[in-house]
């Protein structure tokens, strides 16, 4: 049994790939995908890395065999990389997608394949509660193309391709290390910047609601995808978080780390990201 995490040189593939290690779940190996990849992540004789890009012809059929169980598709470009370079963002974020279930598709057993989706796929005004079946309203690139990939995984489910599960992530807070480009990257620089004693700009209104879960509780979910149950006719779930407004965020980083903490958050209004 071979498990393959795309996008496992990133934040959250190699949590993921931590986990699953330490984890009951019986498997031979562990491959990791990835552009580029850490110089070291485990000493596991499980634990394969590979660096590629699997938007090139012939990788994809190296990487997805016969061994083959499950698939963790985490790979992605993020929010506001995919609206600025729109033809990349389809390309990586729709196209790799269906060609990964196409190869998932071609092979003898029924794959699971846990395809990460985002809370992007909802936008505009929405109802007091968001539930699994609310409609798909995105307002981006980025969840245009991940409400379109969880058609695609419905689809290839229902088909018997797959045995596939979307899973909605909340935005993960707090995460370490640098900001990146993902439009929601202000949600940990909030908290973190200011407890390093750093300066750090919100570019949002403190009125805005999100939706939020801690980098462990979603490393825990994803991993009991590899094994949970097929869902039925609907194969997207959102995940567990909670809802919380900048406020009361930045509330809480005064009680952490008092008012000086939250002195370093200075506000500056961005419509692109709200």
């Amino acid at each position: 049994m071979q498990i393959i995490i795309t996008g496992g040189g990133g934040f959250l593939g190699q949590k993921l790939a931590s986990a699953l290690l330490n984890s009951s779940l019986a498997f031979n190996e562990l491959l990791l995908v990835d552009l580029k990849m850490p110089a070291r992540l485990s000493d596991s004789p499980r634990l394969r890395c590979l660096e590629a890009d699997l938007t090139q012809p012939g990788v994809l059929e190296s990487v997805i065999t016969a061994n083959t169980s499950v698939v963790y598709h985490l790979a992605a470009i993020v929010s506001s990389h995919a609206e600025d370079d729109f033809d990349l963002g389809w390309k990586v974020n729709l196209d790799l997608t269906r060609q990964l279930l196409e190869a998932c598709r071609r092979q003898p057993q029924k794959i699971r394949f846990v395809f990460s989706s985002s809370l992007a796929v909802y936008g505009g005004t929405l109802p007091e509660c968001v539930t699994d079946t609310t409609a798909l309203t995105p307002r981006s690139s980025y969840g245009a193309q991940k409400a379109a990939c969880e058609l695609l995984v419905n689809d290839y489910t229902r088909k018997g391709y797959v045995d596939g599960l979307a899973l909605r992530l909340p935005t993960i807070c707090v995460r370490p290390g640098k900001p990146n480009r993902a439009a929601s990257s202000f949600v940990s620089a909030i908290i973190r910047e200011p407890l390093q004693g750093e300066t750090t700009v919100c570019p949002v209104s403190e009125s805005l609601r999100l939706w939020i879960s801690s980098p462990a509780t979603v490393i825990h979910n994803l991993s009991l995808a590899a094994t949970l149950p097929a869902p039925g006719e609907a194969s997207s779930i959102n995940l567990p978080g909670i809802s919380v407004t900048v406020g009361e965020m930045l509330e809480t980083l005064c009680q952490a780390g008092g008012q000086a903490a939250r002195d370093r958050v200075t506000h500056q209004r961005d419509e692109g990201v709200e």
